[in-house]
């Protein structure tokens, strides 16, 4: 409920802090003393768009604040979707409109868009007027009516969570389908690739190997020739060290007798003999062993060039790289043939979402046909009295080809204000003072059963007066007994329901006409609805009349 509001510097405003009860509150003023004006700053706190005109003249800027009590509104995911700081008892709107034309708005001291203060203030206070049809008029309005006059809430709720897994299986099936689709539209090319891949059949560390290889064969000559002359400068029949060492070993063990340290010596020189006797032997063998081979050479060089293009058609910088890859396309090749068992899966999974949520649908379905018949039945008892003898009203359903977030229901509130009238959706055939008492109705209504935002009635009784006035205005106070109702009126029949009763007037400062507000005791309640009882000339007989009416309340 809106508990203050605080306008600063706005048109004929200068300062003005105004508390509001939570109940039936009514407000009036002779026409021309600001009552727009205050409704107008309620607008630009709650995101309408304003420019520099609405500051007060002189002023630089204008500053409108609305503190709403919002503990009966299940609003914290909204504060946490919109990174809002959250107070579960209080909400601060404030707004600042500058000269220069800047605006600013504050959610809780926190900057926001006026598309995020707009909607926030949608779920807080609804402001209607006699020319305001749109939510009437408003499919999923009339549905939500319906809602919660069949308490659908906890149905509702289950059937969501059960549409929003099914559409989220459609998302993921289109998906699959598109990258299935997709996948197909490659698959030659993938199976061309693994085909020529799988032939090569390329091998971890065969082109270091082949490498080495190639070396090996292209200089297998000069290798030969290297290793039999390393055999003959080592054991070399005319000359070689390894002849000279056994000569040396003779030498030093015939020394042994008269110089013991040859000892040491001579088994050095073994040493060394038996490793270079080794070598010389293994370098006459492996010398043996080398040959040229043009028939390997040609082979190793084919093999080495197919690797080499391969990596340079796939463009990898190496023969790793290219298996990676060869495995990449066996396994895209895999989930393409998988998709089709995939997609045949998810679409039985659907099948089987569908027909939940198809069953639920089904019975939010039946609830709103009987809340339908009930509502139509009700609304035309409660506008008969309300000067609308002839009016006849129905809620529509219609099913959908597809169910969607709410259902498979089409709700459309249809109107005729005559008894030979066709019934037409209420907003194109409903005057503004019909569609004001349809409203108050309904609203009416479904007061018990939900936390509704705070209304304010802007001049909602023109064209009537009187008994219907008064039908009005008691409606409006059992309203006011489950939620903050706020009521602009100039009919002391709907004034004097009020609990609580504000006066708008325009007061004579010295240098400017400023709009003032305040909130009347008994006796001033009892004279202003005097006056508009009587006008400009208060009367006994209207002051009389005025007490009748309040019955001497406060």
């Amino acid at each position: 409920m809106l508990k203050s509001l605080l306008i600063r510097n706005f048109v004929l405003i200068d300062n003005l802090d105004i508390q509001f009860d939570d109940s039936f509150s009514v407000i009036s003023g002779e026409t021309g003393a600001g009552k727009s004006i205050i409704l107008g700053a309620l607008g630009l706190v709650l995101g309408q768009r304003a420019d520099g005109k609405s500051i007060k003249a002189g002023a630089d800027k204008c500053t409108i604040e609305a503190v709403f009590d919002i503990a009966k509104y299940d609003l914290a995911s909204f504060f946490q979707v919109n990174d809002l700081e959250f107070d579960p008892a209080v909400c601060l709107f404030r707004r600042e409109l500058y000269v220069s034309g800047k605006s600013r708005a504050f959610v809780n001291d926190s900057p926001v868009s006026l598309a995020i203060m707009k909607e926030l203030g949608s779920y807080l206070i609804d402001i209607h007027s006699q020319h305001q049809n749109l939510l009437l008029g408003d499919s999923l309005f009339q549905l939500r009516v319906v809602d919660v006059l069949a308490d659908n809430k906890r149905t509702l709720q289950q059937y969501r969570q059960h549409f929003t897994s099914y559409a989220q299986m459609r998302k993921s099936l289109k998906e699959m389908e598109e990258k299935a689709a997709q996948a197909k539209q490659e698959e030659d090319y993938i199976r061309f690739q693994i085909e020529q891949l799988d032939e090569a059949n390329p091998q971890t560390g065969e082109v270091e190997e082949l490498e080495k290889e190639q070396s090996l064969l292209s200089h297998a000559e000069e290798i030969k020739s290297s290793l039999f002359r390393l055999h003959e400068l080592l054991n070399g029949e005319e000359s070689g060290i390894v002849r000279e060492l056994k000569d040396a070993i003779s030498l030093t063990a015939s020394l042994e007798h008269f110089y013991p340290k040859a000892k040491e010596m001579e088994e050095r020189l073994r040493t060394a003999y038996i490793d270079l006797d080794d070598l010389a032997s293994d370098a006459e063998t492996q010398q043996e062993d080398i040959e040229y081979n043009p028939a390997r050479m040609e082979q190793v060089n084919d093999r080495l060039n197919l690797l080499y293009s391969l990596e340079q058609k796939h463009r990898v910088s190496s023969l790793d790289e290219l298996i990676e890859l060869h495995d990449r396309y066996r396994n895209q090749l895999q989930e393409i043939d998988s998709y089709d068992e995939q997609i045949a899966e998810l679409e039985q999974q659907i099948a089987e979402q569908y027909k939940i949520v198809l069953s639920i649908a089904g019975k939010l379905h039946e609830a709103r046909r009987k809340s339908s018949e009930l509502m139509s039945r009700k609304l035309v008892d409660m506008v008969f009295p309300l000067g609308m003898p002839n009016v006849r009203f129905q809620v529509e359903l219609t099913t959908k080809k597809e169910p969607d977030a709410n259902g498979m229901d089409d709700v459309r509130f249809l109107f005729s204000a005559n008894k030979s009238g066709i019934l037409q959706p209420v907003a194109e055939t409903a005057s503004g003072g019909e569609i004001s008492r349809l409203m108050l109705c309904i609203k009416a209504m479904i007061a018990g059963s939900t936390a509704l935002p705070s209304i304010i009635f802007d001049e909602v009784d023109t064209g009537v007066s009187g008994d219907i006035a008064a039908k009005m205005g008691d409606i409006m106070r059992d309203l006011g007994q489950n939620m903050q109702v706020l009521a602009i009126t100039h009919l002391p029949q709907i004034a004097a329901k009020g609990e609580v009763h504000y006066y708008v007037y325009k007061q004579d400062m010295p240098d400017s006409t400023v709009t003032m507000i305040k909130r009347l005791d008994t006796e001033e309640r009892v004279t202003e609805v005097a006056r508009m009882l009587s006008g400009a000339t208060l009367t006994e007989a209207a002051v009389a009349n005025a007490r009748d009416l309040l019955g001497f309340k406060g």
